[in-house]
């Protein structure tokens, strides 16, 4: 394959990277809000993507977060490379304190103690594994363990559920605050670059005139 490795990663460089990019946090930001600016779509689509990207990552749909920003920003008519590109707010830095804010918050507002905060990706990485045993049990005719992933649902999904609601709309409406008129001044000099140097490639140089077929004549 064209694009595949030399020397594929093993799955700890995999792990190390997705904590430290190889080019670092700053590197890896400036990457992505470089393409974001580039994208060639109004401005006001853009950062709905955005918007919908960063909305989507206090969800605790693991695994699907990518799907849902794409619909999501479908349903906002904005920008779905936006979108993708924008769920790269949550990352194995920021989930910490996204999990945190959305299984308090959730806590507070159900009314009910919720799993704690160190306990909570072992929770959802166990919950999945047993949702798919589940799955399989349904051929092979092992025993499904349903309660275990009822007390998940009632202790650790729906808090979280509930509770990211309110800091998503919150996180995306200042996203889409930020992003806007950045966009917006991006796209007008980088428009305004192209056309002076439109301008440039059209004006002959000085004390040349044009010849009949428009270029200045050679001396």
């Amino acid at each position: 394959m064209v694009f595949k490795r030399r020397t594929p990663r093993t799955w700890l460089q995999v792990i190390a990277e997705g904590f430290w990019p190889r080019g670092g946090w700053n590197r890896a930001v400036y990457y992505v809000a470089y393409r974001l600016r580039r994208l060639p779509d109004p401005p006001h689509r853009i950062a709905r993507g955005i918007a919908a990207g960063v909305f989507v990552c206090f969800s605790p749909f693991f695994g699907f977060h990518f799907i849902m920003a794409s619909a999501l920003a479908l349903v906002m008519q904005g920008n779905v490379i936006a979108a993708l590109m924008a769920t790269f707010f949550g990352n194995p830095l920021t989930f910490p304190f996204i999990a945190a804010i959305s299984l308090k918050l959730g806590e507070w507002m159900l009314g009910r103690h919720a799993i704690p905060i160190h306990r909570v990706f072992g929770a959802f990485s166990r919950a999945s594994q047993e949702l798919w045993q589940n799955a399989v049990s349904i051929f092979t005719g092992a025993p499904a363990h349903w309660d275990r992933l009822e007390l998940f649902w009632h202790d650790a999904f729906f808090p979280y559920l509930i509770g990211g609601i309110v800091p998503g709309i919150v996180a995306a409406v200042a996203a889409y605050m930020l992003a806007l008129p950045a966009v917006k001044a991006y796209q007008a000099r980088r428009i305004k670059k192209l056309r002076n140097r439109y301008e440039k490639r059209q004006d002959p140089p000085v004390g040349k005139k044009p010849g009949k077929s428009g270029k200045a004549p050679a001396e």
